[in-house]
């Protein structure tokens, strides 16, 4: 087996990956958009590398470093399989109408285009079982515990060699989501190291920080805004506010959501959120436990979903005018694009306002600028000062920590043979790499 990058390997983002099998044929796993810093060093999302060979694409997820250059695949004459779990063949065609939303790309005649064929084109499995997929391999889909229906593949090669895809491998500390198992065995495992120099706070921490902030909100009538992915990061927060508003009312014999509104304020997430029910079969074990008591733990009191642009406008306004606490959950999640730069650029100067980071934003994005707490940080091009409180809530994120990134491959019950570690910054992929080299595991 030989690899080829064309993304994510001196980077974090624009994951894509060819494997080339001894047989001739080659699969292309993921084809994602480059975001930040990585999109500044390849500005032009078009596919260059040659189709010849590729049998099929293997996707991980949907999220859009991920699945965002598949449109452009397509474009490129791409007219073969595109395996994935079942939610992943349902919410991709979600995401790509968000693409356009958010600015990842303006080409709207291509992604219609997409949308049109792409069903054609989908081969979704099921999670557990070997099949035999064009190109002479045979697939296996693990859940790998990030995002619903995200996807550890295992390929096992005509010649019984077995690659390991991670894709992007979630935090055990996900309520929505079953969590990542690890595979038995690999001749080589390709992992993701995306926080691979850094811990995750505890459930039992950010909950705590969470609600504080929450109070805070309350106590000085500010906005809080929180940049949140459409897909995953929305649900489990939405799961989450959930359960403290419920633990208030019985502690505090009040509830908060009397005197505060939640606003959700975008049409994918709450599309998204709406086959995330319809979904509820892919739930973790937590969520199916929590559904045998309440059928609606993403719907609570005082839960606001604003639909189109003129009610995104009048809800802007509204905020501005009355000093209302509010907690303002909308995308993109790396503030790149979408309807929380308009909240950015309204309330970002403001003292009383909170920013409260929930994933990781990339190098060169505006929510890194925020994140550093930059003096001040360009939207759409113009300069605003930075005077909110920024908070980072790591225990939401949706990538595996350190610990749990060397868990997931000291649990395979054979050592995989080879680690090529992808998907990192610089300092992330040396630090993991040194503990796993320390732990006797050749990686490169």
């Amino acid at each position: 087996m030989k690899l080829t990058h064309y993304g994510a390997h001196n980077g974090v983002t624009g994951s894509c990956h060819r494997l080339k099998m001894d047989n001739g044929q080659d699969y292309l796993v993921d084809c994602g958009m480059f975001q930040g810093d990585d999109a500044k060093r390849h500005p032009n999302p078009e596919i260059k590398f040659s189709l010849d060979k590729i049998a099929a694409l293997l996707l991980t997820h949907v999220h859009i470093d991920h699945c965002g250059r598949i449109p452009y695949l397509l474009s490129a004459g791409f007219k073969k399989p595109i395996y994935c779990s079942h939610p992943t063949a349902k919410l991709l065609p979600l995401v790509m109408e968000d693409a356009i939303r958010i600015g990842f790309t303006r080409n709207r005649r291509m992604i219609d285009s997409f949308l049109k064929h792409v069903g054609k084109w989908l081969r979704p499995l099921d999670y557990g079982d070997w099949h035999a997929i064009d190109g002479g391999a045979e697939l296996r889909l693990r859940p790998a515990g990030h995002v619903l229906g995200s996807t550890v593949f295992e390929i096992k090669t005509p010649n019984g060699e077995i690659a390991v895809f991670s894709g992007d491998i979630g935090s055990r500390n996900a309520p929505l989501l079953n969590p990542v198992t690890s595979p038995p065995q690999a001749d080589l495992l390709v992992l993701e190291s995306t926080y691979g120099d850094r811990l995750h706070e505890s459930v039992e921490n950010r909950q705590n920080h969470l609600e504080a902030i929450l109070r805070n909100t309350l106590d000085d009538k500010g906005v809080t805004i929180i940049p949140a992915f459409s897909l995953g990061r929305t649900q489990a927060l939405l799961f989450e506010m959930n359960n403290i508003f419920e633990r208030i009312q019985k502690e505090d014999g009040c509830s908060l959501m009397k005197a505060i509104d939640v606003i959700v304020d975008s049409p994918l997430a709450t599309r998204f959120t709406q086959l995330f029910k319809e979904l509820q079969p892919y739930w973790g074990e937590e969520a199916q436990q929590v559904l045998k008591m309440d059928d609606q733990p993403l719907v609570f009191e005082n839960l606001t979903t604003v639909g189109d642009h003129r009610e995104h406008l009048d809800t802007l306004a509204h905020l501005a005018q009355h000093k209302l606490p509010a907690i303002v959950v909308a995308g993109s999640g790396m503030c790149t694009g979408g309807r929380v730069v308009n909240y950015l650029r309204r309330f970002l100067g403001e003292p009383e306002t909170d920013i409260v980071f929930v994933g990781f934003q990339a190098h060169g994005t505006p929510g890194r600028f925020i994140q550093r707490k930059s003096e001040f940080v360009r939207l759409d091009g113009r300069k605003f000062p930075i005077r909110a409180k920024v908070h980072q809530l790591s225990g939401y994120s949706a990538h595996a920590d350190k610990n749990e990134l060397i868990d997931f491959v000291e649990q395979f019950e054979t050592r995989p043979k080879k680690i090529r570690l992808v998907h990192g910054e610089y300092h992330a992929k040396k630090v993991l790499a040194e503990e796993l080299t320390k732990r006797g595991y050749n990686v490169d």
